[in-house]
């Protein structure tokens, strides 16, 4: 039980000194990552830069001790900085007392949401979100996040639009504003990490340029040149926030609680689930994970830590740096701590401009250009999911990309049940085997067996559209047409329509003098066939383990029949 809830017990089981040395190792590499890429999130959430350092605190803490995941980062993150952003933004001034806390509350709703979804076993909504529309919905943010850096690396004020596209057409139309300083010290930013990168991976960028920025300002005091700064970042560890749970504040930020919750379920566990194909040496349990997460942000509001989330980023660095356990988050939570005692006032001449520049840098990864030609090339109707999320987000903003998104997911699943893949069947000459006649040219058929499987559960979405098919294909063999076959095999799960749909095919192939055999039903159906009755109603003698067998028993005289009968139904019971 013990090791079931806090799954570092196990992970650390037969630890070895070098593994303590590796995760130590991995902890202050991330540590570096997170602090310059903690306060740029935080400032992209419309937050006091502190707020993204206290996010690496607490949060990772109680993820080392409850996460499933060994190499898992989580923390501050660009997607969830920015739906925290809009949503907020709505209903509080950005940067105000009243804004702050209502993050705050929102980072602890967030948390009781996610915990609830782990709980009661609520890992599985989040696969209404589908892959293509993940993508689209992650590429139009990387857009939005993008454009909404311009007034920091431009370095002049751009007002607060309802809509992206007014942002990027008021920037344009004040281009002369420009501060040269701002947009020289951004690019200078973004091309140092990006030459960094292309060295190694591994030196981290980040961190320079916030430590060269900073100095640089400080030394040729920049910002009496219009340079925009970071000015003072309070010293110590947070102090304890108690959120104001009042029912009118819950309801203004219900819908960012949403948003944000979903979104980070599905970033966390996708991350989680890719690791743990990397290295297949334990096993993510979603349903934990949740619990894990909803207490890191639960836990981290009473902390003032910003909302967190997977970042894709700090994992795989993590990951390479062999990390092998929860301990290197708990390792990068101290340094986070000492970092925050004793570092705070050197970053009072942090240019914001620098922020922009590691925001911009982080989002380029959002992007997903291969993707998207990827589902175009090989699925046109998921193409059309993408795209129709990407332009909604992108012209409408972030939660109406969300809420698309999970909408057009949930008719997707819907569509593609509501016309289920029906195949007839044919013998294969000389075996046993029954394939599709459509994709096997050589499969053979008779006049007066017709041979369908029917491949989704039965139930009310698709029960119309099974009888129709079963009609349709048994009046176009109306003259010679004895027995049908209904492959069950790949039948899942049968509802209450589904069993009605069934009874009323049953009844009218016998007003058409057909039979009806079942084979190879699953076991949860043949008891539904069986508390409903129908069982007994279509005859266990007409019921088979396989295909082959309901055929050669149609072709055997009364005889063999008896004696096949009695085999069969051994063998079913």
């Amino acid at each position: 039980m013990l090791k079931s809830l806090f799954p570092i017990i196990d992970s650390v089981r037969g630890y070895t000194p070098k593994d303590w040395r590796t995760d130590i190792l991995a902890g202050i590499t991330v540590a570096i990552m997170l602090v310059p890429q903690g306060m740029a999130y935080a400032y992209l959430a419309g937050m006091p830069p502190i707020y993204g350092l206290y996010a690496g605190l607490v949060p990772l803490f109680i993820y080392g001790l409850f996460g499933t995941s060994r190499q898992l980062s989580i923390g501050p993150v660009a997607v969830s900085a920015l739906l925290v952003l809009t949503g907020v933004s709505q209903i509080a001034e950005v940067g105000t007392p009243e804004y702050i806390s209502l993050v705050l509350l929102a980072g602890f709703l967030i948390g009781v949401f996610q915990l609830l979804l782990g709980l009661f076993k609520g890992g599985f909504l989040v696969n209404f979100l589908s892959h293509p529309v993940i993508i689209g919905f992650t590429s139009a943010a990387a857009i939005i996040i993008a454009i909404s850096q311009l007034k920091d690396a431009f370095g002049f004020v751009i007002p607060r639009f309802a809509h992206t596209y007014q942002t990027l057409v008021y920037t344009i139309q004040h281009l002369a504003e420009t501060n040269w300083v701002s947009l020289t010290v951004c690019l200078s930013s973004l091309l140092i990490m990006l030459a960094l990168r292309r060295i190694s991976r591994a030196i981290p960028g980040a961190l320079i340029v916030v430590v060269l920025g900073t100095f640089l300002a400080w030394y040729f005091d920049l910002a009496a040149l219009g340079l925009a700064i970071v000015g003072t970042v309070p010293e110590g560890l947070p102090e304890l926030f108690i959120p104001d749970l009042s029912w009118d504040n819950i309801r203004l930020v219900s819908t960012t609680v949403f948003t944000v919750g979903i979104i980070g379920v599905v970033e966390c566990i996708s991350i989680a689930k890719v690791l743990e194909g990397k290295h297949q040496t334990y096993v993510i349990r979603p349903n934990q994970e949740l619990l894990a997460i909803g207490l890191s942000k639960i836990a981290g509001a009473f902390f003032q830590a910003l909302p967190s989330s997977g970042s894709f980023t700090r994992s795989a660095v993590n990951d390479d740096s062999g990390a092998k356990s929860g301990v290197s988050s708990i390792f990068t939570a101290l340094i986070i701590a000492l970092t925050l005692i004793f570092l705070t006032p050197l970053f009072f001449y942090l240019p914001k401009a620098v922020l922009a520049a590691i925001i911009l840098l982080a989002v380029k990864s959002l992007f997903d250009f291969k993707a998207a030609y990827h589902l175009w090339k090989i699925h046109k109707g998921d193409f059309a999911m993408m795209l129709i999320t990407f332009i909604i987000t992108l012209i409408f903003g972030i939660e109406e990309g969300v809420i698309t998104g999970v909408l057009i997911s949930l008719l997707a699943v819907l569509y593609r049940s509501a016309k289920p893949h029906i195949a007839v069947l044919g013998q294969l000459p000389g075996t046993t085997v029954y394939r599709n006649l459509n994709r096997f040219e050589q499969a053979e058929s008779r006049d007066d067996i017709l041979i369908v499987r029917f491949d989704d559960q039965l139930y009310f979405s698709n029960a119309e559209a099974f009888k129709d098919c079963i009609k349709t294909l048994v009046r176009e063999r109306k003259d010679f047409l004895r027995l049908m076959i209904l492959d069950a095999s790949s039948i899942h799960d049968i509802d209450s329509s589904g069993l009605l749909a069934l009874e009323e095919v049953f009844n009218f192939l016998q007003r058409h003098q057909v039979k009806l055999y079942l084979c190879s039903v699953i076991g949860p159906v043949r008891d539904m066939l069986h508390k409903s009755g129908l069982r007994e109603k279509i005859g266990r003698e007409n019921q088979f383990l396989k295909i082959h067998d309901a055929v050669t028993y149609f072709k055997s005289d009364e005889r063999d029949q008896n004696r096949f009968r009695a085999a069969n139904q051994t063998n079913l019971d």
